[in-house]
């Protein structure tokens, strides 16, 4: 671990292009996981949350379902999509990072929908009652239900990232771990640990570690925030 510590800090003290294009990679692709997995998630999320329908416990199932679907089906379901063989396989789009961001997407949007879904559940129903009362829209109800559970929602976006973020099996499938093109820290740290690169690879361990722990200290932070902006 120790060995790994100096590795991590030499290569990116001395500006490693290999090292930073890899990890540019991953944060673009998780980046964009991430927005387009909330995008998706949260408004279903708050839908579920806040209505009964014939359907519902089918369409939780299906949710809860893909909340602990394997990532490396999701990777092998979109290989078979952007396959020469398949349906999109025009759109070139397999070993490149929008096969992953897909893949990544897929993976990603159920836990944020699930977390939205509990923490929209919990919020008082005569607030959003009150609120339509005085005439707010449906659209303004669920904006209010969704400010009042940010902080499951928060949550639910922590989870999401963490899914894209550690991701190697789909990530490794539909992008090939291509050296400057699709490869990014988790399938770089298999690589280099399958060609006995031990350092390297603790190193970036240890890179991928900082980044999920300071992606996850920033929400804690605003979770904080608006705490303190309720109360206070």
């Amino acid at each position: 671990m120790e060995e790994g510590i100096r590795e991590s800090l030499r290569l990116l003290l001395e500006f490693d292009p290999y090292v930073y294009n890899i990890i540019g990679v991953s944060l673009r692709v998780a980046g964009l996981a991430l927005l387009f997995s909330t995008l998706i998630g949260i408004p279903l999320g708050t839908i579920l949350g806040l209505n009964n329908f014939r359907g519902k416990p089918v369409v939780t199932a299906l949710l809860y379902t893909g909340m602990g679907f394997p990532p490396v089906v999701v990777g092998l379901f979109v290989f078979i999509i952007f396959s020469s063989v398949g349906p999109m396989g025009h759109l070139g789009w397999l070993y490149n990072v929008e096969a992953i961001i897909t893949a990544q997407t897929i993976i990603a949007f159920p836990l944020i929908a699930g977390f939205t879904m509990a923490a929209v559940m919990q919020v008082d129903r005569n607030l959003l009652s009150q609120l339509m009362a005085l005439g707010a829209t449906k659209f303004q109800a669920a904006w209010a239900a969704i400010k009042e559970a940010r902080v499951g929602v928060l949550v639910a976006i922590i989870a999401g990232f963490g899914g894209v973020i550690s991701e190697v099996g789909a990530v490794m499938l539909v992008g090939g771990n291509i050296e400057g093109k699709t490869r990014v820290l988790t399938t770089a740290i298999v690589l280099e640990t399958r060609k006995g690169n031990f350092g390297v690879a603790i190193a970036f361990g240890i890179i991928l570690l900082a980044i999920a722990f300071l992606a996850n200290l920033s929400m804690i932070y605003l979770q904080k925030k608006h705490l303190f902006e309720d109360n206070g």
